[in-house]
């Protein structure tokens, strides 16, 4: 394959460009499909970014994100569903039928990882049948252990799908991004599990690049440059049924001080050398 057909940017990798100005390089470059941000959707206006994705003929590939649903407090707890319907909402504005979804770390002073994952659940089975009912699919992202105590407790395809499993796939499934779970053995084998579910609802790409920076979270690697076999992960990804978007989603404060066209003709590019 030497086209882009299923290649999807997602907006964080280059997000010093703006919103039109991301549509107009998309535009440019023959690149058919977006993940975009709540933050800076809400700073343009979800209408008005809805409006200018859909006159661009771009797909919206998915929306991030939902989720942080771990606190322990009733008040809290009912403000994170309430944000997470508004996330659903403003899916389903966008055209996308995909919110991914971080679950959220250990709420302060505990140590609970069971009770933390199973108060997802419960979160869950109250935002379940409402993203059903506006076409919208939670995908639920386990994120790399590192992360466990402060964004997300959910760390492997298998938490996830044995979160997942409890609802219908058209409602809650997995997102599969390469960066949390390149790592570990068992992800092959959840992959089929998924596949023959119909639960992974989003691929995403990173690379995992050495050393990694003081802060963590912003040491994405453009795809090609580290660890990770990125053909080998899409084949796996496909062989278990997937044949949607593939988004690449980089948090990398070395690409974001460059050009944002410039690297988002690079990311295209490398798209087209190490994922085919």
């Amino acid at each position: 394959m030497t086209d882009l057909t299923r290649f999807s940017i997602n907006q964080m990798t280059v997000k010093q460009l703006t919103l039109p100005e991301l549509v107009e390089a998309c535009g440019e470059l023959g690149i058919p499909g977006v993940g975009l941000w709540r933050e800076p959707v809400r700073a343009y206006g979800v209408e008005a970014a809805a409006k200018l994705v859909r006159e661009a003929g771009l797909a919206v590939t998915s929306l991030c994100r939902g989720g942080f649903l771990t606190a322990i407090g009733t008040v809290e707890r009912a403000r994170a569903l309430d944000d997470n319907r508004a996330a659903i909402d403003e899916a389903a504005t966008l055209g996308t039928d995909t919110l991914a979804l971080v679950s959220g770390g250990l709420p302060p002073g505990s140590r609970d990882l069971t009770a933390a994952r199973s108060r997802i659940g419960d979160a869950l089975a109250v935002l379940a049948p409402y993203a059903g009912e506006r076409g919208v699919r939670l995908a639920i992202e386990p994120l790399h252990p590192m992360y466990a105590a402060d964004r997300c407790v959910v760390s492997t395809l298998a938490q996830a799908l044995d979160l997942a499993e409890r609802f219908p796939a058209a409602e809650v499934g997995v997102c599969v991004d390469t960066y949390h779970v390149w790592w570990d053995d068992t992800a092959p084998a959840q992959l089929v599990r998924a596949g023959a579910q119909g639960r992974i609802h989003a691929f995403q790409l990173a690379d995992w690049t050495t050393p990694l920076p003081a802060g963590v979270l912003n040491g994405r690697g453009q795809i090609g440059e580290g660890a990770i076999d990125m053909r080998e992960w899409r084949e796996r990804v496909d062989g278990a049924g997937y044949a949607g978007p593939i988004e690449v989603e980089l948090f990398n404060d070395g690409l974001w001080a460059r050009d944002g066209v410039e690297v988002l003709e690079e990311t295209a590019g490398r798209y087209l050398d190490s994922v085919y």
